[in-house]
């Protein structure tokens, strides 16, 4: 497959599901939203969009938000397998109506996570076990879509899926290491543990992580292949 990777900036890129996608030989093609603008309307199999510091509500600062929102319509609505992270999958609720806004407090680092009984059973969520810890790096948070279903909860919804084909997930099951402690060392939000805490979190939990982060990629690639 052709999946399209629509990124956000250079601290927030595909990273491990680049690995993934390479290893199950299909092509990742970077689009670079703030740069390119509108991401094109066809020719590839799928779509991921990743990470971002912006947020839904910054549309006069950064007006591609808007192109951002019409594609992610647009795919929902022609059924295009579509993979979301984080600022992703923020800006997937707010194009399909729901409420997004500032969180009570900012996550960072790794929070308790529980699928609902949809998030068991789903074709992708459901590879990840019914209560896991899931890495959190956000100050921003959604409401489920009114046509999508939760498919995770924690301290915040976690996951929802759109229509059949549309995934988004609050946690980010891409990141490397380095990657996750920039994000934290570069934060200007108080953090809610000390950098030198959340260090060792990362260190502990980050290799089994990876490893689920993986089979969820691969869970995302096997339905948009099929």
């Amino acid at each position: 497959m052709r999946i399209l990777a629509v990124t956000h900036g250079p601290n927030v890129q595909p990273e491990l599901f680049a690995d993934v996608a390479g290893e199950e030989g299909h092509e990742l093609v970077p689009w670079e939203i703030e740069r390119q603008g509108a991401p094109p309307p066809d020719g590839y199999d799928a779509v991921m969009v990743f990470g971002g510091k912006q947020n839904v509500g910054e549309e006069l600062e950064h007006p591609w938000l808007n192109e951002e929102y019409d594609a992610l319509r647009r795919w929902v609505d022609d059924a295009t397998p579509l993979f979301a992270v984080c600022l992703g999958a923020q800006t997937l609720a707010h194009a399909l109506g729901a409420r997004v806004a500032r969180a009570e407090r900012p996550l960072a680092g790794f929070y308790e996570t529980e699928l609902t009984d949809e998030g068991d059973g789903d074709l992708v969520l459901g590879v990840l076990p019914r209560r896991f810890e899931a890495l959190n790096a956000n100050a921003y948070t959604f409401d489920v879509p009114a046509r999508a279903v939760q498919l995770a909860r924690g301290p915040v919804p976690q996951a929802f899926r759109a229509g059949e084909r549309a995934w988004a997930v609050q946690f980010h099951p891409e990141v490397t290491r380095d990657q996750v402690l920039r994000w934290f060392a570069d934060d200007d939000r108080e953090l809610p543990k000390p950098l030198e805490e959340l260090e060792r979190d990362v260190d502990e939990k980050l290799p089994a992580w990876q490893l689920r982060g993986r089979e969820l990629c691969r869970a995302f690639l096997a339905a948009a292949a099929g």
